[in-house]
């Protein structure tokens, strides 16, 4: 199973336009999103995914988080207050927006935790799980725009710039 992740949108549209072409060419099976998307009109942007997209709200989100909470479940979505735990390929998948929440989150079952809020490009193990931030996708890093592919089989993760 292949998993697109991304963070921090912060209602790009036009990156936001290149994340979905970026997933939809490689095909993942589900997309991740770890906070900071501001704005309805960036989930209705995200909503062009074939895939399901989940993710949690972050710190930038909780003044349109009544708005944004209508939008998700009109498109399906879902988003949550992190932490957000998934199990997918048998892995236990910690998601969370701000990465000091790891610390009070984190366990030894979990093979994957994803987080945001830094903008900064994170791939290191913790105690034997895997933390990864892809980094910039909002487009406020000049030449720094990326999105995460991770293989779950593998448990392996890439970045792909654009």
């Amino acid at each position: 199973m292949l998993i697109g992740v991304i963070g921090d949108t912060h209602n790009n549209l036009r990156n936001i336009e290149k994340i979905v072409e970026i997933f939809e060419h490689h095909r993942v099976d589900r997309v991740v999103h770890t906070g900071d998307i501001t704005q309805p009109k960036a989930l209705d942007a995200l909503a062009r995914l074939s895939m399901p997209l989940f993710g949690v709200y972050g710190n930038n989100d909780q003044g349109e988080k009544p708005r944004l909470e209508a939008c998700a479940e009109q498109h399906g979505m879902r988003w949550v207050d992190g932490p957000l735990e998934v199990e997918w390929s048998g892995r236990s998948i910690l998601v969370t927006h701000d990465p000091l929440d790891l610390a009070r989150h984190l366990a030894p079952h979990h093979a994957l935790a994803l987080h945001g809020h830094t903008h900064l490009y994170r791939h290191e193990k913790i105690n034997g799980t895997l933390v990864f931030n892809p980094g910039e996708c909002a487009g406020m890093l000049e030449g720094q725009n990326r999105v995460g592919l991770v293989d779950l089989i593998a448990l392996r993760c890439s970045v792909e710039y654009f």
